[in-house]
């Protein structure tokens, strides 16, 4: 099927390790849809594990949202191989697609944003919304480890990035 042919297509390629990453993706795709619903429009969002993610999904979407959490100051390796798997694959292909980025984080999450953000560059990606790192401060290794809960005012924001994807997509 042809670009021209389908609704706009954003692709959510997520990684959790705690939930709180896959939460955020989730509300990304929920204030997505719902800014395609205000809009009266047709929008296809695929959220997807960065595991199940090849580059047939990246070159059939027009935009992308990346949400991971921060493991030792990089991304979680399964977000990284997710990259490295589809990086040469799609080079060139999907330059000046919009995309955004959403990073589960203890206290930092810069280390993850700005490797995402290099990535991102190299692929001639446009940013269309600012990067979110949402920090849930935790410090101890059973609190990092500990399974999380994404507080509802976080995951608005998540939302706001999701439908800011959905309007540019859709405008």
């Amino acid at each position: 099927m042809s670009l021209q042919s389908r609704s706009p297509r954003l692709l959510i390629v997520w990684h959790s390790r705690t939930g709180a990453a896959r939460q955020m993706a989730q509300a990304a795709a929920d204030g997505a849809h719902a800014a395609a619903d205000a809009m009266d429009e047709a929008l296809d969002v695929h959220l997807l594990a960065a595991d199940e993610v090849q580059a047939d999904s990246l070159l059939e979407a027009d935009a992308y949202l990346f949400c991971a959490p921060e493991n030792l100051a990089t991304l979680s390796g399964e977000m990284k191989a997710f990259f490295d798997r589809n990086y040469y694959a799609v080079l060139d292909a999907i330059a000046g697609r919009a995309y955004a980025v959403m990073i589960a984080a203890g206290t930092d999450g810069e280390g993850a944003r700005r490797q995402v953000e290099r990535i991102a560059s190299g692929w001639r990606l446009r940013a269309a919304a600012p990067p979110f790192v949402y920090r849930n401060g935790a410090q101890t290794p059973e609190a990092i480890l500990a399974p999380k809960t994404v507080a509802p005012d976080v995951l608005a924001q998540c939302g706001e990035i999701g439908g800011t994807l959905a309007a540019g997509l859709l405008l």
